[in-house]
């Protein structure tokens, strides 16, 4: 059995780590498509409007990818994870059920509209297919997070004598202090690989010099949102979302700055290793008291390190938890610094002359995507060893008939399709991105 829970866990990682580099994009760019085009309606500048269309399509081949990754891990709920589905599904069931079929279907239903009715429509009805395309997009990142707080934060439940979970108030699934800032985090965190993705292929417009018109509008677009979204992620959603997690879950904040030793005056490390034989931190850089301060507004406040809990407790992995929570930090300080030089050129009417600008831009693309990863990473590892934070534990909730093997090869297969899936995207997208938007407006 402990095999069988390390390749469910191992699949599951899989699959929702490759599915996840679909919805981050999807998100931002509903956002930024309907502000394309509501900047056309009140402009009447075709530049935007091409640049809306351009992007919706874009949008539709990783919406298509999202699904179709997205379905395996709904079974997977039922396959590998039989007995957490039968104890929480009354609760968790609930919200995903909504996701499916509220925003799934309002996302897709309206994408089709958008792609192909806009002469049907008219200007102001395809304006407002967008709107409702954003509106899927960002309720189903909402469904699923309110999923996601509910087994960080468990509220509003009841536990019937069989061991299951019941939604008692539907009201406090809703208003769990850890969604709110959590779905925001989120949100933001997503706005800023889109910034990245449109940035960079700006930029790439700018430095083989085509479509420069639409690079120079990409670039813009990229700094403005890119400077706002890199600096919500940091303050206010995550400072409140590191503060829930200081609140309900002391021994994952542990974890996640490696503290071992409770301490007053604790420091923030900005490098360091943890070395669990001797339970410190090795080769550290930090910052004297910062992380006190920080924390909860004093330099002398009290930190508790991991030696206070039970070790049972822990997270499975610390080392995993400390180095994801670390990598998303370190590359979120990097998105800021550049954004904020890029309004500064933007400001100083020098971001196109710039071409080692353009060119960290267009290389920066993979890298919030890494970071956003990494901060799933932090949340689902620093959970651990719960599946319902301090009520079921993961090793209650694996399937008891599913053998080690099978769930290994089938891991083995879904691995090898999505490589495919995954240069099938690649191929299209750099399709797109090479023939490029067009100021002009086909009329057959």
């Amino acid at each position: 059995m402990e095999d069988a829970l390390l390749y469910s866990r191992l699949q599951f990682a899989f699959t929702i780590t490759y599915h996840y580099l679909f919805p981050q994009l999807t998100m931002g760019l509903a956002l930024i498509i309907v502000i394309y085009k509501g900047l056309y309606l009140r402009t009447n500048k075709i530049i935007y409007n091409q640049s809306a269309r351009f992007w919706t399509k874009i949008f539709a081949i990783n919406f298509g990818m999202a699904v179709v990754t997205g379905i395996p891990m709904e079974f997977q709920f039922g396959t590998n994870w039989a007995r957490f589905s039968e104890l929480t599904g009354n609760v968790i069931g609930q919200t995903l059920a909504m996701e499916g079929m509220f925003s799934f279907f309002l996302e897709s239903s309206f994408l089709g509209l958008f792609l192909f009715g806009e002469k049907l429509l008219g200007q102001r009805l395809h304006f407002m297919t967008a709107v409702l395309i954003f509106i899927g997009s960002w309720a189903s990142g909402y469904l699923i997070v309110a999923t996601h707080s509910w087994m960080q934060h468990p509220v509003g439940y009841e536990i019937l004598s069989n061991g299951k979970f019941v939604l008692t108030n539907f009201t406090e699934l809703f208003g769990n202090p850890w969604f709110l800032p959590s779905f925001f985090h989120n949100q933001m965190a997503s706005l800023v690989t889109t910034s990245f993705v449109i940035g960079g292929t700006g930029a790439f417009y700018l430095l083989i010099n085509k479509h420069k018109e639409f690079g120079y509008l990409f670039l813009k677009t990229a700094v403005i949102a890119g400077v706002i979204s890199t600096l919500s992620v940091a303050f206010p959603t995550g400072e409140l979302l590191a503060k829930q997690v200081v609140k309900h879950q002391p021994v994952t904040f542990a974890a996640m700055e490696g503290i071992f030793h409770t301490q007053k005056g604790a420091p923030i490390a900005l490098i360091g290793q943890p070395n669990m034989k001797q339970h410190r931190l090795d080769n550290k850089i930090i910052v004297p008291n910062a992380l006190s301060f920080l924390t909860y507004g004093s330099w002398d406040a009290e930190i508790k390190g991991l030696n206070d809990f039970p070790k049972e407790d822990w997270p499975t992995n610390v080392p995993g938890v400390y180095y994801a929570y670390h990598i998303m930090v370190g590359l979120g300080t990097i998105f800021i610094a550049v954004m904020v030089f890029g309004v500064w050129l933007l400001w100083r009417k020098k971001l196109v002359l710039k071409r080692w600008y353009l060119w960290i831009l267009l290389f920066g693309v993979p890298f919030p995507y890494i970071a956003n990863i990494t901060g799933w990473y932090t949340a689902e590892l620093g959970r651990q060893p719960y599946l319902v934070y301090g009520l079921l534990r993961t090793t209650e909730g694996v399937s008891e008939n599913v053998s080690a093997g099978n769930t290994l090869f089938t891991l083995l297969g879904f691995v090898g399709l999505y490589l495919i899936l995954g240069f099938i995207m690649l191929i299209l997208v750099g399709k797109i991105i090479h023939n490029g938007p067009s100021l002009t407006i086909k009329t057959h």
